[in-house]
């Protein structure tokens, strides 16, 4: 799959499960992803609901870039390399490291243009799953 195939609005859902609280939660929102000079810009923006709060709005940034031989490159907002995964993969998945905390994610794109992002965080304070699920706005899911 070429970066180019994210550019545009997605719907996103995602399910959370923070293990060690005993908590989950919900977000609801969009995605854009806009063309900019090393690739796509990608924001993120919703509403967050953890079980035994109220909603709030949340957001999020990154960088996707052409990581070379079929990989795509994941960058936060200041330029570092968050991760990177094999796009022509039907499910790759990839890791970071934020010592003292392990994160990996798998994404599933075999539904395509329908898709999933699902990470697991463990560390010594974190234990948590967050499944994110992608598609375009007005599309059956």
């Amino acid at each position: 799959m070429r970066l180019d195939a994210f550019a545009g609005e997605w719907a996103v859902e995602r399910a959370i499960e923070d293990v060690r609280a005993g908590r989950a939660g919900r977000f609801e929102g969009r995605a854009v992803f806009t063309p900019d000079a090393e690739g796509l810009a990608y924001l993120e923006e919703g509403v967050l609901t953890m079980a035994g709060a109220g909603g709030f709005a949340a957001s999020r940034s990154y960088h996707w870039r052409d990581g070379g031989a079929g990989a795509i490159e994941v960058r936060f907002g200041d330029g570092r390399l968050f991760h990177r995964f094999h796009a022509d993969e039907p499910m790759p998945d990839a890791a970071h490291d934020c010592p003292p905390d392990r994160y990996r994610v798998g994404y599933d794109f075999r539904a395509w243009p329908r898709w999933k992002a699902d990470w697991r965080a463990r560390g010594p304070r974190k234990d948590y799953r967050i499944v994110s699920t992608f598609t375009r706005p007005g599309a059956s899911a």
